[in-house]
């Protein structure tokens, strides 16, 4: 059977939304938002009434009768640390989202739109693999100091949406299969997934493997101590140079990889330099995690936005694929990805987890 669902995507700049009869789009949209419409908010949490009103400006546009839907499913935001799979929304989850007890971000008012539209309506809200999705082996969670242990937070909605896609292209399950995948983004995320769990991840938010076009990914820990104390920075500052102007920002001024690549094809040195790295970085993430699954792998998965680029996908693949068959998946089809796991656990083929 085939199900209507709406899913919701809340981002820092844009309210994505769209609903499905079962994998049909019956009607999409993406509403831009500008830094001036959120001036007068002081958090997260005070957009809420803002972002229902767009929900229901966009739905009553394209005249969707909302009584048709089966289900409403948000993006995961920022909650403690879960298996991967479909949970539904519950009061215990609300909490911690409206209470911003794990952090704050745009995607923890997905739940919460999810929830309120789905009461109104008598039917179930839910969240699937959110970013805070940990499958982690022991193993991998030490840092080298008994202080601090590995996170995993990571793209982990479209990581498993590419595994089920390419899996199935290639006559067999998610759950069965052993992948690389690499996340390509703003920021970048490269797992090993083994039969369905993401094993060994970087942490993609806070400062850990590859550098991106705006994160700095792992730095040298004595020098970055050095900077810390140097009073230069302040904490909230120093979390900039990480966050949001690491990576290309800090070497060429620019997050757009299309100017870097730009600058790339046209000789620029300091450019072809960072590119190069970036790939190579990325390369050597995909090597440390081909070392995690002991060389069983069935694929490389390249995904997300970067994906597309032909040129820094071949210096990848230029590099790793002595390892395995490198497999490119592009663009992060997150609406889709939400969609695609209500419709499983409607469908009866999976069963939703509880937060």
């Amino acid at each position: 059977m085939s199900y209507d669902v709406l899913t919701i995507n809340p981002g820092s700049t844009s309210t994505k939304l769209a609903v499905y009869h079962g994998d049909k789009v019956l009607f999409e949209e993406t509403v831009r938002h500008t830094m001036q419409e959120f001036a007068d908010f002081n958090n997260v949490q005070e957009q809420f009434d803002f972002r229902w009103q767009v929900l229901r400006r966009v739905i009553d546009a394209f005249g969707y009768d909302v009584n048709k839907l089966d289900a409403v499913v948000g993006r995961g935001g920022l909650l403690r640390p879960v298996a991967g799979g479909t949970y539904m929304v519950t009061e215990k989850m609300l909490a911690d989202l409206k209470n911003n007890k794990y952090g704050e971000h745009a995607s923890n008012l997905g739940a919460m739109l999810a929830k309120k539209l789905a009461d109104k309506l008598g039917i179930p809200s839910f969240i699937v693999d959110p970013v805070v999705v940990d499958e982690m082996q022991p193993v991998a969670r030490f840092s080298g100091n008994e202080l601090i242990a590995r996170k995993s937070i990571f793209h982990a909605l479209n990581h498993k949406a590419a595994g089920r896609k390419i899996a199935k292209e290639l006559g067999s399950e998610y759950e069965k299969m052993n992948f690389v995948i690499a996340h390509l983004g703003g920021g970048i995320s490269v797992a090993a997934h083994r039969q369905g769990k993401a094993v060994d991840v970087n942490n993609a938010l806070d400062g850990d493997g590859p550098f991106s076009p705006e994160r700095s990914g792992s730095l040298p820990m004595n020098d970055f101590l050095e900077a810390c104390f140097s009073g230069k920075w302040t904490k909230r500052e120093l979390h900039e140079l990480i966050v949001g102007r690491g990576g290309m920002i800090s070497y060429l001024g620019t997050n757009s990889m299309l100017d870097v690549e730009n600058k790339v094809q046209a000789g620029d040195a300091d450019a072809i330099k960072a590119f190069d790295a970036m790939a190579y970085q990325v390369s050597k993430e995909i090597g440390a995690c081909s070392v995690v699954l002991h060389g069983k792998i069935d694929a490389i998965i390249l995904t997300g936005g970067l994906a597309r680029s032909e040129l820094f996908t071949s210096k990848i693949i230029e590099q790793t694929n002595w390892i395995a068959r490198v497999i490119i998946e592009p663009g992060e089809d997150e609406l889709e990805a939400l969609n695609s796991g209500v419709q499983r656990v409607l469908a009866g083929i999976e069963k939703e987890k509880v937060y």
